[in-house]
């Protein structure tokens, strides 16, 4: 039995999972593919579909580990950043009309000259980290990959396949099926949003607390 697990929209910590879940926003992060790779049967056909323009790279980290040790299989729609070395992690095809997108990693810092040097460094280094996933599938060296992510290179699926990121590209015994449409770039919440939304679950929290607890006085 055919059994699809979706990596849909930005990949996330699991601590920001309710974020995403209050704004009805589609997300991944590693706990629900934790949960349905655990709940897939021995005689279940486990099929990974990506469509994600990536996230947090730790995220993308723990789940790229989940698939590597399983038995899926990964299908890929649009992998941009994070979401494009998951899509290393085993056996893969791509849609036709698939695009693939690879870069270096970033961040926000603030700081003097001696932190904004420091940030670089480590980069430089979670970049080889991700570019390690690239070497394994491809066989490319690192340099040549570290070129490829600071250019930012986009490839079709079939460029995909030609430099070994993805094992090949679907066949559809019907090519008058539905094109399906990539994702966008613009998926993730911005950091200030998150943190403004975890201290306003913090605060109602708190508040909720002190209501119980002024509840259970009274009695």
């Amino acid at each position: 039995m055919l059994k699809i697990i979706d990596i849909k929209g930005p990949i996330i910590t699991n601590d920001d999972k309710w974020i995403y879940d209050w704004f009805g926003i589609d997300y991944c992060c590693p706990a629900d593919i934790r949960s349905q790779l655990d709940d897939a049967t021995d005689d279940d056909n486990v099929q990974v579909v990506i469509n994600s323009s990536g996230g947090d790279i730790f995220a993308a980290s723990e789940i790229y580990d989940m698939l590597a040790k399983s038995e899926a299989t990964i299908k890929v729609i649009f992998a941009a950043s994070a979401a494009s070395y998951i899509a290393c992690a085993c056996s893969s095809e791509i849609v036709p009309t698939g695009m693939l997108m690879i870069h270096n990693v970033s961040s926000y810092a603030a700081g003097d000259y001696n932190d904004m040097a420091h940030e670089s460094g480590v980069l430089l280094k979670a970049s080889k980290a991700v570019a390690t996933a690239y070497r394994l599938k491809t066989g490319m060296t690192e340099d040549e990959l570290i070129g490829l992510m600071d250019d930012e290179t986009w490839l079709t699926a079939d460029e995909a396949v030609e430099k070994g990121f993805i094992d090949k590209v679907a066949e559809y015994s019907n090519r008058s099926k539905e094109v399906k449409l990539a994702a966008s770039l613009n998926g993730l919440i911005p950091d200030t949003i998150v943190k403004q939304m975890r201290n306003e679950k913090a605060q109602l929290t708190a508040k909720i607390d002190l209501l119980k607890r002024k509840e259970v006085e009274n009695k």
